[in-house]
């Protein structure tokens, strides 16, 4: 044998090391792309329900939505409705009312400055007996 199938067959056996080497690794590459497969397989098989509760939970909630929508309506309309009567009741009775609560007011003025100036009044005709009764008093004595 001579050196150059020496270095051939170091080479070979070399090259055939390698290979082995590097096939551990892609077999187990493998075997993890294949239990990635698996998983991925899975994993579809298992959302197209949940897909399905989903879409039928939306549709759910839009004719709840709908429902709402309907309600928030009407809610709108009484509102509007009950301004609507407020102001036609505040017309109505309104402009009355004032005119009531103003004569009451004045009737109350009148009849406090009344009885004021009868106080007043019979206060000035106390006072003016009691110096007539004074000077009555003076001159008797």
């Amino acid at each position: 044998m001579s050196v150059g199938e020496i270095a051939g067959l170091i080479a070979a056996c070399a090259l055939v090391l390698l290979v082995i080497l590097v096939a551990f690794p892609l077999l187990k590459l493998g075997r993890t792309l294949d239990e990635t497969t698996l998983t991925i397989r899975q994993a579809r098989e298992q959302t197209a329900p949940i897909l399905a509760q989903a879409n039928t939970t939306v549709a759910h909630v839009n004719s709840n939505l709908e429902r709402v929508d309907g309600i928030t309506d009407n809610a709108a309309n009484v509102s509007s409705n009950v301004a609507a009567l407020t102001s036609v009741v505040a017309a109505t009775l309104g402009s009355p009312l004032i005119k009531v609560a103003a004569f009451s007011y004045g009737v109350r003025s009148a009849a406090r400055k009344r009885r004021e100036g009868q106080a007043i009044a019979e206060a000035a005709q106390r006072d003016k007996e009691a110096r007539r009764a004074r000077r009555a008093a003076r001159r008797a004595a």
